[in-house]
Formats: structure tokens, C-alpha cells, sequence
């Protein structure tokens, strides 16, 4: 009988401390910082607004641009927001992309509890191509069903003229907008559950024996079907562990961004007052200096909490490994290597080849 979803939350955590305290090694977790914040395995969340008081309500989108930036030319300043949303685009791409590749790399960093991003990224290109696709195909497939799932009925109420006086449709405004709300609500569902069963249990597939990851789901599809309450218990504990482990992580978090905001705050305030005094307006160059000076202190912040967030990092993927060994062979041979009987060779410095092959 395979382990349970429960009893794995112990082999983690025995995991996570011998990896991390015994012994302590800051480069290790500076390295293993690094591979899950860009392998996106730290939950991270927050937000700034920005808001421009604007006094009229029937003005061009220049005019407005014009008030808010009256030293720049509103063409110009809408060049280069189109220039920077392209660039956040191909931006997004090759994050996507090194998170695929780093996605291997924590799993490595796990499975030997050695982090080594230079010879991991080296040989890990491979398989990180092959997840950065499925990923991308997963992404534009999840897109294009969500225009669908949200776009047909609002053209259908549009056709039939609901939008022109909601008044009278009201009811079926309400009604529909409740099916819409629910089918959104476990499309989103069966979305989380398709990313973490990926990186959770095909990844390992892929990373063992150089599959695709369609084809670690057709595996994984049969084990699923065969051990429902089993994976039903996993995905439980997990959403469990992880609001825990979000209330702890933010609390830290926390206090010692406190400690990072009040010297910025005080540097800003400072800069902002001199700004002033010397003269200075709003234009592409203080615009420029102010985006790369707040991208400077957001990618600290960034990095301070995924410093504390490495217990976390490596948890959870230690957490999948140990309850997917007993159910996956390669992975268990792996974690659980058989005994050397007296006169075999010594095992090899990694416990896997780069490129394995196929089971």
C-alpha cells in the first residue's frame, strides 16, 4: 500500500531539515533562493496603485495624457507604453522559459540535496525546452477557453439585446451571470490542478527519463484514476500546508520588510524633496530613473522573502517526491537507492545520469 498524502508531511519535513540545518549552508540557500523564486515555486502576492486625480470625464485619452504629463509629448508617451508592453511580452516569455529550465533544476536540487544552478542549467536545457512548450500550449489553450467560457455568453445577452435595457432582463442577467460565475469557478480549478500535477508528478517523469510531458500524462492519467482518494487527500493537505506555510512566510516577511521600507521610504522622501528643489519635472528620463530605481528595491524585496521562503521551496517539492515515489518506480530507486552488496562498484556522484534513458 502506497504511503498516504499524511504520513509524507513527516519524510518532508525530515527532508527539508536535513537539507537546509544539517548543515547550515548560506550559499546553498542563496542558490536555492534564486532557483524557486524563478522556478515560481514561492507564492508571492502584492500590488501598488498608482492613482492621478483626473477632474474631467469627457476627455481624449491625449488630453488626459497631456494633463498628467504636460512636459512630454502625449504621441511619444504612447510609443513607449506600446514599447513597453512588448517588451513586458518577450519579457514574460523568457521568464517562462528559465522558470522551465529551473523548474528541473529544484527538482535536482531536492532529490540530491545539492543546488548547483551553472551545471544543472547546463544540463537541463532538454527537458526545460520541452516543459517551457507544454506550458506555453497549456497557456494559450487556457486562454482561448476563457474567451469562450466569458466572451460567448456576454455575445449571446449582447445578441439578444439583454445589455440595451437590463431592467427588463434582470432575472436573466442574474441567472446567467451565476452559470457563467460557477463554470469560471471550476475551469480555474481544473486549471490549478493540471499545473500542479505537472510540476508535481510529470516533471519527475520527465526529468528521469527524458518524456515528454503529454507523455507523463498519459502515465499519470491511468495512476489517478486507479488512486482517486489518495490524490483527492494530496491536493488537500497541500492547499492546507500551504495556507500555513503562507500565515508563516508573511508574518517573517513582514517584519523585516519593515525593517528594508522605512531606510527606502526615508531615501525616496529625500530624492523626491531634492528632486523638487533642483528643478526637476516629470520627463522620459526621470520617468526611466524612478522605474529602474523601483524595480532595483522590488527585485530586494523579491529576494529577501524568497531567502525566507527556502524552507518552503524545498518542503514542497520534497513533499510531491516522497508521496510520488511509492507510485512512480524510477523516482522511488532514485530516493530510495537499493543497498550495495560487498565487493560492487561505488555508486556514481549523481544519483542519476543527465540524460537517462527511458525505463
Amino acid at each position: 500500500m502506497p504511503i498516504s498524502a499524511v504520513d509524507t508531511i513527516t519524510l518532508a519535513f525530515q527532508h527539508t531539515k536535513r537539507q537546509l540545518i544539517q548543515p547550515f549552508r548560506f550559499w546553498q540557500w542563496t542558490r536555492l533562493a534564486i532557483v524557486g523564486l524563478l522556478a515560481g515555486e514561492m507564492g508571492s502576492g502584492g500590488g501598488a496603485n498608482f492613482n492621478f486625480p483626473i477632474n474631467s470625464q469627457h476627455r481624449s485619452p491625449s488630453q488626459l495624457l497631456a494633463q498628467q504629463f504636460p512636459h512630454i509629448d502625449p504621441p511619444l508617451l504612447i510609443a513607449l507604453i506600446s514599447i513597453m508592453v512588448i517588451a513586458a511580452l518577450v519579457f514574460g516569455l523568457v521568464l517562462m522559459y528559465i522558470g522551465s529550465v529551473m523548474r528541473f533544476i529544484l527538482f535536482d536540487s531536492v532529490l540530491t540535496k545539492e543546488c548547483h544552478i551553472r551545471d544543472g542549467w547546463a544540463r537541463r536545457q532538454g527537458p526545460g525546452w520541452k516543459y517551457f512548450l507544454w506550458q506555453l500550449g497549456f497557456a494559450i489553450c487556457s486562454m482561448l477557453v476563457f474567451l469562450v467560457l466569458i466572451g460567448g455568453p456576454v455575445a449571446v445577452a449582447f445578441g439578444l439585446g439583454w445589455f440595451r435595457a437590463p431592467q427588463e432582463h434582470l432575472a436573466a442577467l442574474i441567472v446567467g451571470g451565476i452559470f457563467v460565475l460557477l463554470f469560471f469557478v471550476a475551469f480555474m480549478i481544473v486549471v490549478s490542478l493540471v499545473y500542479v500535477f505537472t510540476k508535481d508528478f510529470v516533471v519527475p517523469q520527465m526529468a528521469l527519463e527524458g518524456i515528454s510531458a503529454l507523455g507523463g500524462w498519459r502515465r499519470l492519467w491511468p495512476m489517478v484514476e486507479g488512486e482517486l482518494g489518495g490524490y483527492a487527500i494530496y491536493v488537500g493537505m497541500k492547499i492546507v500546508l500551504a495556507i500555513g506555510a503562507g500565515i508563516v512566510v508573511g508574518i517573517a516577511s513582514f517584519v523585516l520588510i519593515l525593517f528594508i521600507a522605512v531606510p527606502v521610504a526615508a531615501l525616496v522622501f529625500g530624492a523626491v524633496i531634492a528632486g523638487k528643489g533642483a528643478g526637476l519635472a516629470w520627463n522620459v528620463f526621470t520617468i526611466t530613473a524612478a522605474v529602474v530605481a523601483g524595480c532595483i528595491v522590488l527585485a530586494i524585496l523579491v529576494y529577501v522573502i524568497a531567502l525566507i521562503s527556502v524552507p518552503v521551496i524545498v518542503f514542497f517539492p520534497a513533499y510531491a517526491m516522497y508521496f510520488f515515489a511509492p507510485r512512480y518506480r524510477p523516482l522511488s530507486l532514485t530516493l530510495y537507492p537499493p543497498p550495495l552488496s560487498s565487493g560492487s562498484l561505488p555508486p556514481p556522484e549523481a544519483p542519476f545520469s543527465p540524460t537517462p534513458a527511458p525505463a
